[in-house]
């Protein structure tokens, strides 16, 4: 897919209404992309906060991810390197425990064919589980067994478990992804973003 597609295809997806009616502050999908993009984070969903100004990982959960990254706000909104797209591309509401999952719709929808229009992408970060489900499917196991053995999903794929501030208690119970995961993370990522 040449660029001038891409850019509509990109057009296209933020003007998608597919959902409208299920979702709670109206559609805004929020994404970027690029055909010189090496690296793709596929997330979960926006929150309030990324719907309200459009800018994806605008939160406390994307400082995390650029503090496992190893990189600051400029290289991670370089969209000529590193293209966001998430499972939901729009606010998908409030649930008994934090935010509703992400809409089927749009990794239904749109996640083909604007993977087609990457063709330089080296490596996805498949951040938390529905990023995972999707994409390992069979494959995937528990959410710690499947970051744990990265390494089986290499070298396209690279799981992580979600950054939010609600999973500190995962982290902790899990002090082995900061001491071994994120170590082979920054030096994927290396080779990619040089």
């Amino acid at each position: 897919m040449k660029r001038s597609s891409l850019d509509t295809l990109l057009r296209e997806v933020r003007a998608c209404r597919l959902c409208e009616a299920e979702l709670p502050l109206g559609p805004n999908p929020v994404l970027r992309a690029s055909s010189s993009a090496r690296l793709l984070i596929i997330g979960q969903a926006p929150g309030t906060r990324v719907h309200a100004t459009g800018i994806p990982w605008n939160d406390p959960s994307g400082d995390r991810l650029r503090g496992w990254m190893q990189i600051d706000r400029e290289c991670f909104y370089d969209e000529q390197a590193i293209a966001i797209v998430p499972m939901g591309f729009c606010y998908p509401g409030k649930g008994k425990s934090g935010d509703l999952a992400p809409r089927p719709e749009c990794a239904t929808h749109w996640h083909e064919k604007l993977l087609a229009g990457m063709p330089a992408i080296e490596l996805v970060l498949l951040v938390g589980k529905y990023a995972q489900n999707h994409y390992l499917g069979s494959h995937r196991q528990s959410l710690a067994e499947t970051v744990r053995h990265w390494a089986d999903y290499a070298p396209l794929f690279f799981p992580l478990p979600h950054p939010s501030p609600r999973n500190l208690r995962w982290f902790r119970d899990h002090p082995w992804f900061e001491q071994e995961v994120l170590p082979a993370l920054r030096t994927r990522l290396a080779s990619i973003l040089q």
